[in-house]
């Protein structure tokens, strides 16, 4: 078994500068590249597949964190456990933790929004119904949920100050991964999800396959994890937004608008609407996709509810229908802790106030999260290489013809 902490390597990173050159890619992502190519060549055979901002893809009008992921909001931290066990097993853990301290203790302000509800989140409706997160959010395979949420138990009982937690709530999202894993082989251990939240950190986030992502498929090519952060302006209030995404999703894949998908001859309902002679529907629009959306910014749960709302339509700009096979699940989180609760029972509160965001206020961070969201889930595929598994290989996205496309349709800020 092999448990890995990054996308690996790729195959195709010689190839980047020509493509610059060729495609004309602005002169930001060129000097990436550029400097890509000094390097020798055996270091160039190491280097992981691009981020979309690497090839030049620049999405919506919003500046980015410094990272460009999800740990740009203060104190979030990821933790992946990969596991590969020859062709039969692809699949992993993903946890990320809202900030460094007791999570039980001092919860944060959380919602779970439902894009469509075919699938088996954990932990659902106490989020909605208190407007709290109280434990990690771990990301897993379908029918690795009810382990890895007694795994999250073990985590939050062990946590010194919980001695004495008799009910907890743990938060456990997942994609099916049976096509590239034995699903059924249920091979997520106690230990794999303790490990990936003992690791969690910020930092940049390994993206591609990995983890939670380890076996997905997103529009016929191999999906995975992918993540992306904005920052609004200061007199907007200078709040950051990030996304990750554990994409596993079908439809028609659009990048920055161009239709890259159909031009590539790998879409949902092509042999019903295009004329051909192949009426084999190999691509589908079912799977899932989970998003995870955090925030500095300090909103409450309606506030957290609206703005998941606003990342399922990121998700659309991509091409995902949300279709009746799939689960489409956002939970979204503010860094801005509820308060600490005494391990002692204490005097009732009849009120409380806290600051929050005005209404009017909102529509910045609305447009941070649609252009993240849809930002994670390119970073998801472009990062993702081919991995071979248990019922057949996902390629990863062809990198030389996805950019012949983009250029074609403008799809790259001048």
């Amino acid at each position: 078994m092999r448990n890995r902490s990054d996308a690996g390597p790729s195959r195709r990173g010689v190839s980047w500068l020509g493509l610059a050159l060729e495609f004309r890619i602005p002169h930001s992502a060129l000097r990436i590249l550029l400097l890509l190519s000094l390097t020798t060549a055996p270091l160039l055979a190491q280097a992981p597949r691009p981020r979309a901002r690497d090839l030049g893809i620049v999405v919506g009008v919003l500046p980015s964190g410094p990272l460009d992921a999800i740990t740009d909001v203060a104190g979030v931290r990821v933790g992946h456990v990969t596991i590969a066990q020859g062709d039969s097993i692809n699949t992993g853990v993903t946890a990320i933790l809202p900030h460094e301290g007791n999570v039980f203790r001092e919860r944060v302000p959380a919602a779970i929004v439902v894009g469509n509800g075919f699938g088996k989140l954990m932990g659902a409706t106490q989020v909605n119904e208190l407007g709290e997160l109280e434990s990690p959010i771990v990301l897993t395979c379908t029918l690795c949920v009810p382990r890895a949420a007694d795994a999250v138990l073990t985590y939050l009982l062990g946590v010194p100050g919980n001695e004495d937690v008799r009910s907890a709530n743990p938060v456990v999202a997942e994609t099916n991964d049976g096509f590239l894993s034995d699903i059924r082989a249920r091979p997520i251990t106690e230990e794999n999800v303790l490990r990936a939240i003992r690791d969690a950190r910020g930092g940049p986030v390994p993206e591609g396959a990995v983890g939670a992502g380890r076996g997905t498929v997103a529009f016929g090519w191999k999906g995975g994890i992918g993540t992306a952060s904005r920052r609004l302006p200061g007199r907007l209030g200078g709040w950051t937004v990030g996304v990750l995404v554990q994409s596993n999703f079908g439809g028609v894949l659009t990048i920055n608008g161009a239709p890259v998908g159909q031009e590539l001859g790998q879409y949902y309902l092509k042999g019903m609407v295009a004329r051909t002679t192949d009426h084999g529907e190999r691509i589908t629009a079912g799977g899932s996709v989970i998003l995870v959306v955090a925030t500095d910014a300090p909103l409450d749960h309606r506030q957290l509810e609206r703005l998941g709302r606003r990342a399922l339509a990121g998700l659309a700009r991509t091409g995902s229908s949300m279709s009746n096979g799939s689960g489409d699940y956002v939970v979204a989180f503010a860094t801005r802790r509820s308060g600490v609760l005494p391990s002692a029972r204490p005097p009732v509160r009849l009120t409380d106030s806290v600051e929050v965001v005005t209404n009017d206020a909102m529509s910045p961070l609305f447009e941070a999260v649609i252009e993240a969201a849809e930002e994670a889930v390119y970073n998801s595929l472009l990062r993702a290489e081919t991995v071979r598994g248990y019922r057949g290989t996902a390629p990863a996205l062809p990198l030389d013809s996805t950019v012949a496309i983009l250029k074609r349709h403008g799809a790259f800020r001048p």
